[in-house]
């Protein structure tokens, strides 16, 4: 499976908008957090950055979405997917990358 064929089954995962803005919150949270650990050259900041991304996400997916994160079944394409996911949510196009994709997804 390649990134494009895994990109509808990744939203298909995160059709609820909360689960989306609860992933967003996350990328940009967890992405702060590793590249000040890095530049700070700080464990425990990165490994609050993993947790700042992963935890939320993983809940969202349990309480809201109520399946299993794909991070478990494919965990690059999964990440590359959620920045994908975010850049959308922040530009305001995911409602048009459900639709052109020809995907349902909760309003």
């Amino acid at each position: 499976m390649n990134d494009e064929e895994f990109w509808p089954r990744y939203l298909t995962a995160h059709s609820d908008p909360r689960t989306r803005a609860i992933h967003t919150a996350g990328t940009i949270a967890a992405t702060t957090l590793l590249v000040t650990a890095a530049l700070r050259r700080d464990p425990w900041l990165a490994l609050a950055g993993v947790v700042a991304g992963y935890g939320p996400a993983w809940l969202s997916h349990a309480f809201i979405e109520r399946n299993k994160p794909e991070t478990f079944r494919a965990p690059v394409r999964s990440l590359v997917a959620d920045y994908r996911m975010a850049f959308h949510v922040l530009a305001g196009s995911i409602d048009a990358e459900y639709e052109r994709l020809g995907l349902a997804a909760h309003r």
